[in-house]
């Protein structure tokens, strides 16, 4: 057995089986004694074992062969389903946690449920984390049978349910929720006004589905409260209009490598003369360049219908690796609306960040986190690197009967087309389901083009129709089912074949282009062969596939020369696929290097945000906050009397009455501190008799308002002071990180720059929540501040950090080629006003 192991799954994750082989003996060996209890009694198991574990002290682990057991019994009755050992193995890994990488169709929703049950006996809680939210609906219907069966409750929280809904689910055993959901819920319960508001408990045990999809491919893309910026959208209208006369090579250069689109010095100069500016990158232009790159992004490097599609007037950005729309994401720091300028739609203004955390650091928040998915073993070192999660591949529990063949490769794109219908064609005719795999929403329509000429009938799912996703998949076995989907379309849902498929050679998966990552092509091949089932698998390539292109086309090129072979005859070679293979390496290791600077940049916002966060906290389960109150009065005082008295000058030079002046103005009332009060004394003793008489006021204050509604204002003040302020700072905080990486060219670190520069920015927003509650607390009307009011009202988005990558030439849309703008000329927006009356005065 364990020699078998070593070929299918390597050396490591065999020894490493071996060892848990003997809990699963142990579980075994249980059985029989399990099936003798009646239902009641083995419901009551679930008491015993909260007990020996709560008040008895007895661990988790000592526990897992007869909770294990139990849960097993429990599904044979409740759901008609046995664990099978394997799944047994995946349920201890899931519990160390780990990853558990398991093939499609090894039901890994049904190993779930071992961990689940066991960490649901803490009492804290268990969230199941799924990708989208059919399957936590499905999920949490299916598998509720079994835990409701053994005496636990299971909730389920998705989007659109109110706050008191949240809140129950949270306080079940089990929580079926979505990422961004519970992602969304613990920025939100960051901004509550009141402590009853929250609906989350702490963090305890997660096990995320599909953890490849959710912690890999979704990292780079934060997850955002924002509310409206108060932005003109008529600067992106005019950047636009420049934007359409620049031509390639002449005015700007672009990459396709890097994705890197770049102005010439000729590009400057046109700015320069459009705009009648002297310099585009002086600091009074930062705005304008800032719109005209944008701008320009948004032409060159963004295709329509491939990395974003016009759905009702709205630009919606497509997932690079779902294929699906992603409604309610938008691209950040003004590219979403450089592209609706650029398709001629209505602006939407830019948005103010509220609120902000990446997935990386959200789950990292667990104390413990686990992981179940087909295809993780590619990703290993990120996992182990960020998240401290190994990845184990489990055996499978029937031998993998799928055949993958070598890459086709073909010389052109028609000619791999044109192959690419016969072989659907042929497969048609023969009755053998075929699962068609894109990277785009382009190709995918092609090929439906395609196929409808030559009268085979298809099912497409992509972008543009996903709300049939999970039936389309489900059928996607039966005889003669055609089906083209974006690669990764249905993840989550099992292809199950028809009868007499298996016959038939099993579900042939096609692969149209490989994709930049390894593991998003195994995915794809996972689609077919499962639970040993027979099954085919191949990528069909072309020379001018943007990975080929990218990545060394030309010594093939040379080769297909040299052989002499035409257009519509294809190589199939082990070593075409090796240098494929080897190209996707480097890539995804460029993006591994991506996330984790995205993760080291998001490290600094993250201390920050704990320590503002845990403020906030304090504030709102605090009774009496007027020593923290009065400890900011302090630290303000004694601020201000440093920046009047500098240790460097003789006390003669000290500009006394600037510390007579702010303190009057800001902390006591008029003439209640003169310069005379503070001339014998040094800047301690200063600072002291100040802070004496502002506790002095301050009684008087409580005095007059009663002790009950100074503590309610101290309260609304702090919030409200503390949220305005961190708002700012998320914003400021993003802006220096869009411009941080021009420090390289000064030879300086830009993380270390970013972090210095952000604890100086912390430290003076600390600074200036001190000052504001000071001014507030000592100075505002009691009576007309007792209500407590969020800053802004917060919507919660997902926007994409992500440009994904381009392939085909987009449809022209028609313009009118403008000439340079004229200072008195009529303004390129449509106002009606004079250029320099209208958009010439907002680019300053």
């Amino acid at each position: 057995m364990l020699g078998l192991l070593k070929k299918v799954i390597g050396d490591t994750d065999a020894r490493q089986i071996k060892k848990w082989q003997k809990t699963v003996d142990k579980i075994e060996e249980l059985g029989e004694s399990m099936k003798k209890l009646s239902d009641d009694d083995l419901r009551k198991k679930t008491e015993e074992f909260k007990k020996r574990h709560q008040e008895d002290g007895e661990s988790l682990e000592d526990l897992l062969p007869e909770a294990f057991a139990v849960v097993r019994e429990g599904s044979t009755r409740a759901l008609g389903m046995r664990h099978f050992r394997v799944q047994l193995l995946g349920g201890v890994c899931l519990h160390q946690g780990d990853i558990a990488e398991m093939k499609t169709g090894e039901g890994k929703t049904l190993v779930a449920t071992l961990p689940v049950y066991l960490n649901a006996l803490t009492g804290k809680g268990v969230h199941v984390v799924t990708v989208n939210e059919y399957l936590a609906r499905r999920d949490s219907t299916e598998m509720g049978k079994l835990y409701e069966f053994l005496g636990l409750t299971v909730g389920l929280n998705i989007n659109g349910m109110s706050k008191d809904e949240k809140r129950e689910a949270y306080t079940c055993d089990v929580l079926y929720a979505t990422n961004n959901e519970l992602g969304f819920d613990y920025l939100r319960d960051n901004m509550v006004l009141y402590n009853k508001q929250k609906v989350q408990r702490p963090l305890h045990f997660a096990i995320v589905d599909e953890v490849d999809s959710i912690l890999i491919d979704e990292a780079r893309t934060p997850l955002i409260i924002s509310g409206s910026a108060e932005k003109s959208t008529q600067l992106y209208t005019v950047a636009n209009s420049f934007v359409r006369m620049l031509k390639e090579e002449e005015d700007y250069t672009y990459d396709e490598k890097t994705k890197n689109v770049q102005m010439t010095d000729d590009g400057v100069s046109k700015a320069e003369r459009s705009f009648n500016i002297d310099n585009l990158f002086d600091q009074s232009h930062v705005q304008l360049n800032h719109h005209i790159n944008q701008a320009l992004k948004a032409h060159v490097v963004m295709k329509r219908d491939e990395d974003y599609v016009v759905d009702d007037g709205d630009v919606a950005i497509i997932d690079q690796f779902t294929g699906r729309m992603m409604k309610g994401r938008r691209y950040s720091d003004g590219l979403h609306q450089a592209i609706e300028a650029k398709e001629g739609l209505e602006i939407k203004r830019e948005s103010m960040t509220m609120a902000s955390i990446t997935f990386q650091n959200y789950f990292r928040m667990y104390d413990k986190l686990a992981g179940m998915t087909g295809t993780a073993k590619t990703e290993e070192e990120e996992f182990r690197n960020i998240y401290n999660m190994n990845v184990i591949a489990m055996p499978t529990n029937e031998p993998i009967a799928r055949e993958d063949k070598s890459d086709l490769i073909y010389k052109t794109m028609d000619a791999k087309y044109k192959a690419i219908v016969e072989k659907i064609k042929e497969l048609h005719e023969k009755g053998q389901p075929v699962l068609v795999g894109t990277v785009s929403v382009d190709t995918s329509e092609l090929l439906a083009g395609l196929l409808k000429k030559r009268g085979v009938r298809h099912n497409v799912l992509n972008a543009k129709n996903h709300a049939r996703e999970a039936e389309i998949i489900e059928n996607a076995g039966q005889p003669k089912a055609v089906t083209i989907a974006t690669n990764m379309a249905g993840r989550g849902t099992d292809i199950k074949l028809g009868n007499g498929v298996k016959e038939l050679g099993g579900l042939y998966v096609l692969g149209t282009e490989r994709h930049e990552s390894r593991r998003i092509d195994n995915q794809l091949r996972g689609r077919s062969g499962r639970q040993g089932d027979p099954g085919m698998s191949q990528f069909y390539l072309s020379l001018e596939d943007v990975l080929m292109r990218r990545f060394g086309s030309e010594n093939m090129r040379n080769m297909f020369d040299k052989i002499g072979l035409e257009d519509d005859q294809p190589i199939e070679s082990k070593l075409v696929s090796r240098a494929v293979e080897q190209a996707q390496k480097r890539v995804e290791g460029n993006n591994f290097d991506a996330r984790k600077q995205l993760l080291q940049y998001d490290d600094v916002m993250r201390e920050q945000r704990d320590i503002i966060y845990e403020q906030r906290n304090q504030v709102l389960g605090s009774e009496n906050l007027r020593e923290v109150v009065e400890k900011m009065i302090e630290s303000t005082i004694e601020r201000n009397v440093q920046l009047y008295t500098p240790a460097d000058d003789v006390p003669e030079d000290w500009n006394l009455q600037g510390i007579v002046d702010y303190i009057n103005a800001n902390v006591l009332n008029d003439n209640e501190i003169e310069v005379k009060d503070l001339k014998p004394l040094e800047p301690e003793e200063m600072v002291e008799l100040i802070v004496d008489r502002a506790k002095e006021e301050y009684d008087k204050r409580e005095a007059e308002f009663t002790p009950e509604r100074m503590r309610e204002f101290e309260k609304v003040i702090l919030l409200r002071t503390v949220d305005s302020k961190w708002t700012s700072h998320i914003d400021q905080m993003d802006q220096l990180r869009q411009g941080i990486h021009l420090r390289a060219y000064g030879q300086n670190d830009p993380l270390r720059e970013y972090k210095f520069e952000g604890f100086e920015m912390f430290e003076q927003m600390v600074a200036s929540i001190e000052e504001n509650v000071t001014r507030y607390v000592m100075n505002a009307q009691v009576e007309a501040n007792l209500e407590r009011k969020p800053v802004a009202e917060g919507k919660a988005v997902h926007r994409s950090a992500s440009s994904p990558t381009a392939k085909e030439k987009q449809k022209k849309v028609p313009f009118k080629k403008s000439p340079e703008v004229g200072r008195n000329d009529p303004c390129p927006c449509g106002s009606g006003k004079k250029y320099k009356n209208c958009c010439q005065k907002e680019l300053g």
